[in-house]
């Protein structure tokens, strides 16, 4: 049995993988930490604050340099429930990549399956599946982009690995840098562009490095996530393949773009949180 057909059979293969089914036929799952509860009644809010509240304890740790503390904190995020469910509805409901299927062929996993996904990423036994070969064309151009595309499992533990590594970065990034970083978008690079050279003229560098993302070095990169919890997988995506018009390619250097933690071209999604300390508001990104 290979990798698609065992993914399959552990979410459980009855029909709904065509269709998401609606709130109306919600289905409880039969092997959920609560069969009782339904999709459509999760407290989101609750969720979201309580991974939230892992994050900033990543975030302060990664400021600090507590580097054991942080792994601690990532190793529980990991294992949390709620994380698990806000990784399955962001790869299942938000991104819009959720009608695209994997080299698996599953896509639209209606409110059952989903909390079947949830608690298969409990266990992490299944070896990333190699990512499937999409060509998008650029826009003005008539060269097209290549996209890998992972399988919902793939996707979803992405996702989750994410949720993770997010803040521990946050924390290190220069705080002029606003590519791929949440809550940061093309306006605010405009803006702080704007603020520095409006008081006088100043130089501006336009780089534009050829297929950077195709031609990234696998030791390199590993080398500088150093011993994360998340290593393992990160180097099983990175050296999982791709199937490109149903002929497997291995992957010697470079990083697939179109799965969750590879760098892509996204919308802006504002993530900033707030707090007030003595009365004053305080916007926190992580």
């Amino acid at each position: 049995m290979n990798k698609a057909q065992t993914l399959k059979r552990r979410l459980g293969n009855p029909k709904p993988f065509l269709s998401v089914a609606r709130d109306t036929d919600d289905i409880p799952s039969q092997i959920s930490t609560n069969p009782a509860q339904k999709w459509k009644d999760i407290n989101w809010k609750k969720v979201e604050k309580s991974v939230f509240k892992l994050q900033k304890l990543i975030y302060r740790a990664s400021s600090r340099g507590e580097l054991r503390k942080m792994h601690r904190y990532q190793k529980l995020l990991l294992k949390s429930y709620y994380a698990r469910l806000l990784a399955v509805r962001r790869v299942t409901q938000d991104n819009q990549g959720k009608k695209t299927a994997g080299v698996d062929g599953i896509k639209n996993l209606p409110p059952m399956q989903r909390f079947n996904l949830v608690n298969l990423l409990a266990s992490r036994h299944l070896k990333a599946s190699p990512t499937r070969r999409v060509y998008i064309p650029k826009p003005g151009r008539d060269e097209k982009r290549p996209l890998g595309i992972p399988t919902m499992y793939d996707r979803a533990l992405q996702a989750l690995v994410k949720l993770g590594m997010e803040p521990e970065w946050e924390a290190r990034f220069e705080p002029n840098s606003y590519g791929f970083r949440p809550g940061r978008s093309t306006h605010d690079a405009i803006g702080a562009i704007y603020v520095s050279i409006n008081k006088k003229p100043k130089y501006v560098l336009d780089a534009d490095i050829s297929k950077c993302f195709d031609r990234i070095n696998h030791d390199e990169l590993l080398g500088k996530i150093g011993q994360s919890p998340y290593r393992r997988l990160i180097k099983q995506w990175l050296k999982s393949g791709v199937f490109d018009n149903k002929q497997f390619l291995e992957s010697v250097e470079g990083t697939p773009q179109g799965g969750v933690i590879s760098p892509q071209k996204r919308k802006h999604r504002p993530t900033r949180y707030g707090r007030k300390i003595n009365g004053i508001r305080q916007n926190l990104r992580y």
